[in-house]
């Protein structure tokens, strides 16, 4: 039937009732475990914080120990889209992009009065997960996203996502946490630079080179037409470039890089239509 071409994805708010349906629930606890880590899997800062596993093990005196925790981190301006925690009727809700009317949508990219957003790194109580599954009582609300197929078929998905899960659970808290901890993958981009010497793998870990002189990463734009796919891009790279003293780099059109280059400051490089620009090994880019 052609009504069933696509599968859509339910969202990761079905990770609980997953969790249920596959037997993983019951076999954690039998084996004695008592919380579960999740976190988006292009996250590459998202590892194991014994600090806040040892928050949860030993809560503080006086205060309700906690079922759920999200890390939250500090909103800059490429993160206007990101959910972020509210106080409604006395609990915390997350609240996601999609979730708000047009009308507020300036107001809810606002960095100074929403200043956190979630990274989506989430610790949770199986225990907890097992009750309000057991109970029916969970309640997650469904984001309505309205999207278009390759075929330009225009679709409207209906998702749910993990984080809005914490309204439901006891003693929830957001940790503001590190930027450190948000290192997503989403675009070819983003792997350019944690791939580059702005990185370092450190017990398992990918951390910041301290080499480099200021905490902020480069902001890297590239093409969509050369550069989109992930073996287009590293066809166009003989290795990658240094980028430890980069500012931003734009390339946009057909453009390949020969061994060692080293790119400073601001870097644009811009092949027009039809044209072809091959930076030589061993050049030393710097804002140009």
């Amino acid at each position: 039937c052609s009504c069933h071409r696509s599968w859509y994805p339910p969202g990761h708010g079905d990770i609980y009732n997953s969790l249920k349906r596959s037997g993983l629930l019951e076999r954690f606890l039998e084996e004695g475990k008592e919380f579960i880590f999740i976190s988006n899997i292009d996250n590459l800062g998202a590892t194991v914080d014994l600090g806040i596993l040892n928050f949860l093990l030993h809560p503080p005196k006086d205060s309700v120990p906690a079922e759920f925790v999200m890390e939250v981190t500090n909103k800059t301006r490429s993160d206007v889209k990101g959910g972020t925690l509210i106080n409604y009727e006395g609990n915390l809700h997350l609240l996601e992009f999609a979730q708000v009317p047009k009308d507020n949508v300036d107001e809810f990219k606002s960095i100074k009065k929403f200043k956190v957003f979630n990274t989506n790194n989430l610790w949770v109580s199986l225990r907890a997960i097992k009750r309000l599954l057991d109970e029916e009582t969970m309640r997650v609300e469904v984001i309505v996203n309205r999207k278009s197929l390759d075929g330009g078929v225009n679709v409207i998905q209906l998702e749910t996502a993990a984080g809005a899960a914490i309204k439901n659970f006891n003693g929830a808290v957001g940790i503001n946490v590190p930027r450190s901890r948000f290192l997503p993958v989403k675009k070819t981009s983003d792997l350019l630079v944690v791939m580059s010497n702005l990185f370092q793998l450190r017990d398992g870990t990918l951390v910041q080179n301290p080499a480099r002189l200021y905490p902020e990463l480069p902001l890297v734009k590239l093409g969509e037409h050369f550069f989109m796919k992930v073996r287009e891009m590293l066809e166009r790279f003989e290795n990658i470039p240094d980028m430890l003293e980069l500012d931003h780099l734009t390339v946009s059109g057909d453009v390949t890089f020969g061994k060692n280059v080293t790119l400073k400051g601001t870097v644009i490089i811009i092949a027009n239509h039809g044209d072809r620009i091959d930076i030589p090994s061993g050049a030393m880019l710097e804002n140009r």
